[in-house]
């Protein structure tokens, strides 16, 4: 595994050996994870929310499962970060192929597909592109995939967000063709993975598509993240910041990885720490820089969290209640679907929070972050305060069906516990509020 961050023309590149990995670990966390105690919560947030650091607990001990399956960590080939990425773009695209296919939607295309288009072809590689039709659909993935067949391309290229991102990995494994990732936004940790969420062509979640491999390749350019819309980087700290609590309940359950192929290592719970950790630290100060459209430290620090930290974070640490409850808002339609991945998810976290009996130090504290961030914590902001009983069901049991990642979580929930949940993380966040505005 190779990580590669670079500064304009400057690269520093390394190899992560075991010895280095081992090092890690014990900077981010050996003794702790050996010691298999509660994980670090993250760098103190009280300079920025006055919240109380919650203290440390060990719940569901008795419920914890006996499986003893393989361990396993996985990642892409090679990460790149750096500013200005899309103009040195053919070194790195170069050693997988030579006449790639640019799939993005339209309006990525006018902001960065017809610049990466033109740097690839300015480097000799012959670049053509296929415009996204906008949903992860097995429909859309079989149109492209014949379009590749038919052009003879040799590498596929997803640039855009979390969808067109899926769509690509999917087209390459039907094509058996490596595939680049180029996010143009820090909005999801989907870049590193090597899953795709698959939609209905209505945009109704269908099921997860796993691969043999990650990315070949997954390149962020920190100047087109700068210069992305602020919420998507919000939203992205909303999916970054589930990642360490999902992976967190996986380690108490003894859970399997969200492919259900194996258990996750230390090294996913520790990078899952981390990517919290970063954000509780740089989330704000980034976010202001956004705004701005600064290519500062802090920037470059939440786009490897968004990205990277957390997408090696939820794959190798696993997916839990959070996630779980995402999928099951598409069982409704209306406003909530004008709602972003990461909002949806930070409402979600709460939910989380709530099945497990997080007491109220806990739950101010990661309730509170994403208010103060922006990101939605009550029925209202995510367009559900008039959902009724019954849509809470439908919510709730789409949650709990087979193959979702609620089985995951420490004991068996039902869909009248996740009902009961989503109240009370409605109700827990507007008490919040209204205490912080004392």
């Amino acid at each position: 595994m190779e990580f590669i961050f670079s500064k304009s023309n400057k690269a520093c590149a390394a190899q992560l050996t075991s010895k280095d990995l081992r090092y890690l670990l014990g900077k981010i966390g050996g003794e702790r994870l050996a010691a298999r105690t509660e994980p670090s919560v993250g760098w103190a947030v009280e300079n920025r929310t006055s919240l109380p650091r919650a203290p440390v607990h060990r719940r569901w001990e008795k419920e914890v499962t006996t499986d003893m399956s393989d361990q396993m960590f996985t990642s892409p080939s090679r990460y790149v970060q750096g500013i200005d990425l899309l103009e040195r773009a053919a070194q790195y695209v170069r050693p997988l192929g030579s006449t790639p296919l640019i799939i993005a939607d339209e309006i990525v295309w006018d902001i960065a597909g017809a610049r990466l288009q033109e740097s690839l072809r300015g480097d000799e590689l012959q670049a053509t592109k296929e415009i996204f039709g906008g949903e992860a659909s097995m429909n859309e993935i079989k149109r492209i995939a014949e379009k590749v067949e038919e052009a003879g391309n040799d590498v596929i290229i997803g640039l855009g967000g979390g969808k067109t991102i899926d769509t690509a990995r999917a087209v390459a494994d039907h094509a058996k063709l490596p595939v680049a990732i180029f996010p143009t936004a820090v909005s999801a940790d989907a870049p590193t993975a090597r899953v795709s969420v698959i939609y209905t062509d209505e945009g109704v979640f269908d099921s997860y598509l796993f691969y043999e491999k990650n990315p070949e390749l997954v390149a962020v350019d920190t100047r087109v993240i700068a210069n992305a819309p602020v919420r998507t980087m919000r939203s992205g700290i909303g999916d970054a910041l589930a990642t360490c609590v999902e992976a967190r309940a996986v380690n108490r359950a003894n859970s399997r990885r969200m492919d259900d192929t194996a258990r996750p290592t230390l090294a996913g719970l520790a990078l899952a720490e981390m990517c919290e950790e970063t954000l509780f630290a740089y989330a704000h100060q980034a976010l202001r820089d956004n705004e701005a459209h600064i290519v500062s430290r802090a920037l470059e620090n939440i786009c490897e969290a968004n990205t990277l930290l957390s997408g090696l974070g939820f794959e190798n640490g696993g997916l839990a209640a959070v996630h779980a409850i995402h999928n099951g808002f598409t069982a409704l339609d209306g406003d909530i679907h004008h709602m972003t991945h990461g909002e949806k998810v930070a409402f979600g976290i709460a939910v989380q929070l709530m099945l497990e009996g997080a007491d109220e130090a806990e739950a101010d504290r990661y309730i509170g972050f994403m208010q103060s961030v922006g990101l939605p914590t009550t029925l209202e902001e995510i367009h559900l305060q008039d959902a009724s009983e019954e849509d809470l069901r439908r919510i709730a049991e789409l949650a709990c069906s087979e193959g979702e990642t609620m089985k995951q979580m420490p004991g068996e929930i039902t869909p009248t516990d996740v009902v009961e949940a989503i109240k009370a993380a409605d109700l827990y966040a507007r008490g919040l509020q209204e205490r912080l505005a004392k």
